[in-house]
């Protein structure tokens, strides 16, 4: 195939469509495709049909803002590589319960600063956490930034992007995951609940926390001691003291 000197895959992105459909070819972890408004032709047509066909994250822009990302010709395309690969949640979940383990997940909804996201992936390689999921749309992008705040744990704790949080949370629940989830107005501490046995912690958005569809999917919602007049916690640092809690609890 035809190559072009306008990706940099050292950066993890990519500047036009034909490299764009050389990564999807090669089975490259997509995090983000920038599509310019209107785009026409035969070489597009190919690339929307894999954008459909694996249902790949893409957000339609105006040109302006591909303009900023570079001067090269970029065809109205720009993707971002994924830092890291992403895996199958459902054979780690297995692989915890073959190996005797209590399958422990984190889910993320909306949580989309990067550095917040790399200081989750930290603690939560530290504490034990089997995988870090997130959804398709509207989460923190997966880059070097996030590397670095994780401090090397993404190379160490499995990311998994799931297309549909609902159904991801619905198929842990069956699974045999206890679902938790973290939101201000729920009435019972942390510590008042059984974080023991599998467990799948779903932390909200850093502006409008946890989706209430979510919520609703959840088994028990629980919350942090707040002794001061913050109302609220940074999601980095509330997911950490819950983390703990479940490695306490877990270690009575």
């Amino acid at each position: 195939m035809h190559k072009t000197n306008n990706s940099n895959t050292e950066t993890g992105i990519l500047i036009g469509i034909r490299p764009l459909i050389e990564a999807i070819e090669a089975s490259k972890d997509i995090d983000k495709i920038y599509l310019q408004k209107n785009l026409k032709g035969q070489l597009f047509k190919e690339l929307w049909g894999y954008i459909k066909e694996y249902n790949l994250p893409y957000t339609v822009v105006p040109k302006s803002r591909l303009d900023k990302f570079t001067r090269a010709n970029h065809q109205g395309v720009i993707t971002h590589l994924s830092a890291v690969p992403f895996q199958n949640l459902q054979e780690i979940v297995q692989s915890a319960y073959e190996k005797g383990e209590d399958p422990f997940v984190v889910v993320l909804d909306r949580v989309s600063d990067v550095r917040n996201f790399g200081a989750i992936a930290r603690t939560a390689e530290a504490a034990g956490v089997h995988a870090l999921v997130i959804g398709q749309k509207n989460s923190a992008a997966i880059n070097e930034d996030a590397m670095k705040t994780s401090a090397g744990a993404l190379h160490h704790l499995p990311v998994c992007r799931e297309n549909n949080l609902n159904e991801t949370l619905q198929w842990l629940s069956s699974s045999g995951l206890q679902i938790v989830g973290s939101s201000e107005k729920a009435s019972k501490l942390s510590y008042q609940a059984d974080l023991t046995g599998p467990l799948a912690l779903v932390m909200g958005s850093e502006d409008k926390g946890l989706a209430p569809e979510r919520q609703k999917l959840c088994h028990q919602l629980v919350k942090l001691p707040m002794l001061g007049k913050v109302g609220s916690l940074n999601v980095s640092v509330a997911t950490g003291a819950l983390l703990y809690e479940v490695v306490r609890q877990r270690s009575l």
